[in-house]
């Protein structure tokens, strides 16, 4: 959610983008959901209608389906459970003394599901989101370059799915397989191998977009460590220590610290591989205790999310506007100074145009007469 506010202030804010015709997509764990889509030319204007209002012709969206328990899993671990019993009580009748604690939770961590919820029915949803309309489930199909990304749980590797040897997996998968975060949901198992969430061995991997010589890098970054010294609401009463919150708080800061310290390595790197590449980075406010201590599994937190996110990007962009506006403009962009004026103000919501019902028919028409309209402006474009 945070990333998808992000991604609709860009494209409200820069004249010139068009969020779903860039050269090349990466996507890493959530991220995957919406690099995918807008490869799949699903504008933010159409993700805000699915994700936030609801109100979409297209795609019905229920969170319940990110959110189902994984049942077959846990009945999986359970059967094991009568023999793993009868092994530990024999070795304690015959071999007491050998047993020590450690041997009890090695031997009985086998039990302890892999993911709370399931997350085929993630892949299934996504299926179908990209087989119809025009949209393609096979990366080898779409107009632009997709890089979807994910980690072999047994070998630590990194997999470019989309890329060589792994581009005839389904988008849909390869999106599943990115974002299965160990403890939440299963490892993906797909030729005989298993995958998690690719943001365990970096986060936002841009070195596989700056290596297929692009000139401008986009990047948003949804998880920073949170600042306390600059927020005194939320920790008024305690002096400002994480500690307060217990182990959900300390738990989820050193997660964030991890992230953030191995990217910012691989940025300051990057700059010197690629000096030619322009990159920009959007990260939320350290200081934002409202963003750390929301929810992130209340689906009810969604538009909140995404409006902290609208926001900020906004005033990124406002506040930087003397240095962004010329490295835009040499890429043939430009700031919307209406838009960005107006960053304290205005709402996620506010852009969202009425979209026309539409049948498969009339949608893909649509999605023809686009591809005429960009047609036409690059060659304007090329011509002046």
């Amino acid at each position: 959610m945070y990333e998808l506010g992000a991604l609709r202030a860009l494209d409200e804010a820069i004249e010139g983008l068009d969020l779903t015709r860039l050269d090349c997509y990466v996507g890493v764990s959530s991220g995957a959901f919406l690099a995918a889509a807008l490869a799949n030319r699903l504008g933010t204007q159409e993700l805000c209608r699915i994700f936030l209002t609801g109100d979409s012709d297209d795609v019905q969206f229920r969170p319940e389906t990110f959110l189902r328990p994984a049942f077959l899993e846990y009945m999986r671990r359970a059967a094991r459970l009568p023999r793993l019993a009868s092994d530990w009580w024999r070795e304690l009748l015959f071999s007491p003394g050998e047993l020590r604690w450690p041997d009890f939770i090695t031997r009985f961590g086998g039990l302890v599901p892999t993911g709370l919820f399931d997350n085929a029915q993630v892949e299934q949803f996504l299926g179908d989101v990209f087989s119809r309309r025009g949209r393609t489930n096979d990366f080898r199909e779409l107009e632009a370059r997709l890089f979807v990304i994910s980690v072999d749980l047994d070998s630590g590797e990194t997999v470019r799915f989309g890329g060589d040897g792994w581009d005839d997996v389904p988008i849909s998968q390869a999106v599943q397989a990115s974002a299965a975060l160990p403890g939440l949901y299963p490892p993906v198992e797909l030729r005989g191998r298993h995958f998690v969430d690719g943001a365990l061995r970096r986060t936002m991997h841009a070195s596989v977009v700056l290596e297929r010589g692009i000139d401008l890098m986009l990047g948003v970054n949804p998880l920073v460590p949170f600042n306390t010294q600059g927020d005194t609401r939320t920790f008024a009463s305690d002096a400002g220590r994480l500690a307060a919150g217990g182990l959900p708080a300390v738990l989820s800061q050193t997660f964030r610290t991890f992230l953030q310290s191995r990217m910012q390595i691989g940025l300051a790197k990057h700059a010197q591989q690629f000096p030619d590449v322009d990159q920009m980075i959007f990260e939320p406010n350290a200081q934002d205790g409202e963003l750390f201590f929301t929810n992130a599994f209340s689906f009810a937190n969604r538009e909140r999310i995404a409006q902290i996110a609208y926001r900020n990007v906004l005033v990124d962009l406002h506040e930087r506007a003397h240095t962004l506006g010329p490295l835009l403009e040499a890429h043939g962009l430009a700031l919307r100074a209406d838009v960005i004026a107006q960053a304290h103000e205005r709402s996620i919501l506010q852009g969202l145009r009425p979209q026309p019902r539409a049948t498969e028919t009339t949608a893909r028409l649509r999605r023809a007469l686009d591809d005429v309209d960009a047609l036409l402006a690059q060659r304007q474009r090329t011509s002046g």
